[in-house]
């Protein structure tokens, strides 16, 4: 749940940064493929992404340095996220 709401703030701050596309939703629905949740656990990972890319929306209405380096520390965090869920439970 928490890469979830790391990718849903990856979203909104990478396009509030002048990034423009939707690679972070993409990202999120690989995630959704490769869990293959039930509807319930689906709709919280949904959930969680929408938590992410609105938790910024009333902080940041422009790029600013402190935007930035949330994208940074997102960055880094859903590295390793990534890293462990991979080692934890393979491809």
């Amino acid at each position: 749940m928490r890469l979830a709401e790391v990718l849903g703030s990856l979203h909104f701050l990478r396009n509030l940064c002048g990034e423009k596309g939707d690679q972070w939703r993409v990202e999120m629905q690989k995630l959704l493929d490769s869990e293959n949740p039930d509807a319930e656990r689906r709709a919280r990972f949904i959930a969680s992404f929408n938590r992410g890319y609105r938790s910024f929306g009333g902080t940041y209405t422009r790029c600013t340095p402190s935007a930035t380096e949330a994208i940074g520390r997102y960055m880094k965090e859903g590295e390793t996220l990534s890293r462990d869920i991979a080692s934890r439970y393979g491809n």
